[in-house]
């Protein structure tokens, strides 16, 4: 794409900016709740394309003003400033240029959500519960470390140790974006804590992460909701598990079920179950454009297949292989204490450039 095209295309975008910053403004608009929330995203997603569009016209700018100096000065001192600022301008013109094309490409509208994320032990039996244990500290030690909240909704607990289901909700800024590339079936290799041989077993871990609707979303009539209550299980004192305070929610139309036991407040479970039933509802929806994501990348990248066999941990090896991306990674035991940042950013990566495959940008 040349460089008038790239601009004209900015410019569009930046028209459209700066009409939504004057909409947002608009008492009317502020009126209109569900409006104005799709307004402020659109804005915010338009400001970075109108900051990029900026530095674009300086870069441009600056290589048009050096080459003019190297034209017709002859001054030794301001050619030599020239020089340099041409080099560090060229340099940056190509890397701001694809930024800008990944920037123009439609991304996923749910990326900046928060985020539900299940864990359930899958094959492996005591095993495979103990490595979802070990899955969530992964995720929890990765959130911590980027400043994001978790709070655990639900969880059964393994006879052996490790979790046989835990869900929990993640909230700060572009969680689900991030976190969605870990959907999928997760496998382990090593010798389980229960093997008396010493002998290597494979089990596996499924992960789903859903973006977490909010509540101009999904309207869900209150008669749609069948609520029961009933006595928490697992730890959590005697005023959990003798009072009726946890909450299962039943959408009717769907048959879609949740269940929160976390709070020992029945009002706090339910509204916590009112946010998980309402997620899981517009993912019904949600998942079809996942589908259709699904059928153009081949990659398979973030495209939600939670049968996907996606990331082999190894132990005896120290490895973690990405099957997606065929990344291969020797330092497990950092992974496993929630530095998954260079998969993650490698995935990325990947996607963006199908994506771009895709715009043909």
């Amino acid at each position: 794409m040349s460089q008038h095209s790239l601009l004209d295309k900015l410019d569009a975008l930046v028209i459209r900016f700066e009409e939504i910053g004057k909409l947002i403004t608009d008492p009317n608009v502020i009126s209109d709740m569900k409006r104005y929330v799709k307004l402020n995203k659109e804005y915010r997603d338009l400001e970075k394309i109108a900051n990029a569009r900026k530095e674009y016209i300086q870069v441009l700018t600056s290589i048009s003003e050096a080459r003019n100096i190297l034209d017709k000065e002859s001054d030794s001192e301001l050619r030599e400033m020239a020089k340099e600022e041409l080099e560090l301008s060229n340099t940056r013109l190509p890397i701001l240029e694809e930024e800008i094309k990944i920037l123009l490409v439609p991304a996923d509208p749910q990326d900046n959500k928060d985020a539900i994320v299940e864990i359930r032990g899958g094959t492996g039996g005591d095993e495979a519960a103990i490595f979802a244990g070990d899955l969530y500290r992964m995720y929890q030690k990765y959130c911590e470390n980027k400043g994001w909240k978790t709070e655990v909704t639900s969880c059964t607990e393994g006879t052996s140790g490790g979790f046989k289901e835990i869900i929990f909700t993640v909230s700060g800024e572009g969680v689900y974006g991030i976190l969605k590339y870990e959907s999928g079936v997760h496998r382990v290799q090593r010798v389980p804590a229960t093997e008396t041989q010493g002998r290597v077993h494979t089990s596996a871990s499924t992960v789903a992460v859903l973006p977490e609707a909010e509540e101009f979303d999904v309207e869900i009539k209150e008669s749609d909701i069948r609520v029961d209550t009933f006595c928490a299980s697992g730890n959590g004192g005697q005023s959990v598990n003798t009072t009726y305070s946890a909450v299962r929610m039943v959408h009717i139309p769907t048959g879609v079920t949740v269940q929160c036991q976390d709070e020992k407040s029945q009002l706090k479970n339910r509204a916590k179950a009112l946010v998980e039933l309402r997620s899981r509802i517009y993912n019904m929806e949600y998942q079809k454009y996942m589908d259709e994501v699904a059928s153009k990348r081949k990659t398979m990248v973030s495209t939600g297949d939670r049968s996907a066999k996606i990331r082999t941990y190894n132990y005896p090896q120290g490895r973690v292989t990405d099957h997606r991306i065929n990344l291969t990674l020797y330092n497990l035991s950092a992974i496993m204490d929630g530095d998954i940042q260079q998969i993650i950013d490698q995935l990325i990566i990947a996607e963006n450039a199908e994506r771009l495959k895709e715009s043909e940008l």
